[in-house]
């Protein structure tokens, strides 16, 4: 274990790609380019808060005061710059978007890997616009706890490092109805192979520079793909269909655990199939594939539960649309989305055998699934705690589940025992339980959860936020010590709060 100085740092997103070549500056366009260069701006009173000692150890870090993870020390090797790319938000073209609040310091090379770090929340861009580039504490505790719950819930996603208050307070506007306020700031460092999104790509394309589309294909494929090659049609669709079938398993993970994005703008899909940008995501608490988190997507409810697959797809056209200028024949792009939509299919069945205890699918077990999931919507149902008391079920009575259900004397119990008493059979009352233990958490990062620990760590108090993080290290398993206070439906008090029942894309 050592200092950030003592790490082997590389820069090969700037080595082998073409940047801006003007050094920080103003909010502006950046034509023909992957990246500009930019330092992070310095936190008044850096203090590292929050602090994963997995992340730490895979990256042999001792753990450090704030002074390099608050952005107010470059340390020899780094070389911080923030990423342009494009997107499509809530389905329309937006243009140049890029690294607004995020500086990536460098790529740390490990003995089997390499990861890059990056520094949300540590100021100004070309790629602000008319933001300030930093971020505040309730929006980093949740993304700081987010990357790690996920990660232990199996989930591909980005890791978190550290969370550094900055001391200082930041102008936000959280539900953008024109009542900003103060709020603390914060820094968290997040992890990943790289943060290389499919929004890279179209930025060039969008703008014809074919140029420099071609020499990040290359990049990336060299890089993070050292098993593909792009020199010819079928060698480009072969990579593209890993990138979809990556996707394929992140989202059907994300369905698994009853998690919703919140946003999933092609700017914030990753070419690794991981997620990434924990904005204003979410955890299903009542069975409705239309609810999304996000009050910027109310009105239409693109990113809902339920259409996060149909997204994906939609994602994934956009990214084979950009690479079109790379191809001889653009029709074998097709491929590609064949195989998103065939993986995803295969996933499900998979996930829903494993949900369910089945020890293989079957097509008639279609049939058994529907009805569940129409029943599960017929009044409000906790899905986390639903499919974890299912796990123990020992004869095929609903009275065994009524804790799942916000009001018990509103149970449509007929219905429920005619279905438990079909999977009862199905499973020939012998239901594979380690399979649905590791299918089902019994404790996931819900909403409320996160607020509370924002709410005290606002007060300076961060052992809520400490309890979650080591909560959610064993989401899977019983942990009784915790399940009066966190095994639990949403408490009424959550059900319209800010932060709970609803987020910005600000939060």
């Amino acid at each position: 274990m050592g200092s950030f100085d003592s790490l082997e740092w590389l820069n090969r997103f700037l080595d082998e790609t073409p940047g801006d070549i003007e050094v920080g500056g103003p909010t502006r366009q950046v034509p023909n380019a992957c990246w500009s260069r930019v330092k992070p701006t310095p936190s008044p009173q850096p203090k590292l808060m929050l602090w994963s000692e997995e992340m730490a150890s895979k990256l042999n870090l001792d753990r450090p005061d704030g002074i390099v993870l608050g952005g107010n020390e470059i340390i020899e090797g780094m070389d911080p710059y923030a990423q342009r790319y494009g997107g499509h938000q809530f389905g329309n073209w937006a243009n140049q978007l890029g690294d607004g609040r995020a500086i990536t310091l460098g790529e740390v090379k490990l003995q089997s890997e390499v990861l890059e770090l990056q520094l949300k929340g540590s100021g100004k861009t070309p790629y602000s616009r008319f933001a300030d580039g930093k971020a505040v504490l309730r929006s980093s505790i949740r993304e700081f706890l987010c990357s790690e719950a996920m990660y232990h819930l199996k989930v591909p996603t980005t890791r978190a490092l550290s969370l550094v208050t900055t001391g200082e307070e930041v102008l936000r506007d959280m539900m953008y109805d024109g009542n900003p306020a103060l709020e603390t700031g914060a820094i968290v460092c997040r992890v990943a192979p790289s943060f290389i999104r499919f929004g890279s790509f179209q930025i060039h394309t969008a703008s014809n520079d074919y140029d420099t589309l071609k020499t990040l294909v290359e990049h990336t494929v060299k890089t993070h793909f050292p098993e593909h090659s792009i020199t010819s049609d079928e060698e480009i669709v072969q990579w593209l269909t890993h990138i979809a079938k990556k996707t394929a398993v992140m989202i059907s993970h994300w369905m698994r655990v009853g998690f919703v994005h919140g946003v999933m703008n092609t700017d914030n899909m990753s070419i690794h199939g991981l997620t990434i940008d924990y904005g204003p995501y979410g955890w299903l608490e009542d069975y409705n594939p239309g609810w999304t988190p996000n009050t910027t997507d109310s009105a239409t409810r693109r990113y809902r539960y339920g259409q996060q697959p149909k997204i994906g797809a939609w994602n994934l056209a956009r990214l084979c649309e950009a690479m079109v200028p790379l191809m001889e024949d653009p029709s074998q792009l097709h491929e590609a989305l064949e195989a998103y939509s065939q993986s995803y299919g295969e996933l499900q069945n998979q996930m829903w055998a494993g949900k369910l205890g089945l020890s293989s699918f079957i097509e008639s077990d279609e049939e058994l699934i529907v009805e569940l999931n129409a029943l599960l919507q017929e009044v409000e149902t906790d899905m986390t705690i639903f499919f974890r008391l299912l796990c123990s079920i020992e004869q095929p009575n609903i009275e065994s589940l009524s804790d799942a259900f916000y009001d018990p004397s509103n149970i449509p119990t007929k219905l429920w025992n005619d279905w438990l008493s079909k999977w009862w059979k199905r499973v020939n009352g012998l239901p594979n339980r380690s399979e649905m233990i590791v299918s089902n958490p019994k404790y996931v990062l819900r909403n409320w959860m996160a607020q509370l620990a924002i709410d005290a760590a606002e007060s300076g108090d961060f052992s809520v936020c400490e309890e979650l993080f080591n909560l959610l290290k064993n989401p899977y398993q019983e942990q009784p010590e915790f399940e009066e206070k966190w095994f639990q439906k949403r408490p009424e008090w959550a059900r319209h709060r800010v932060g709970c029942s609803m987020l910005s894309c600000s939060s």
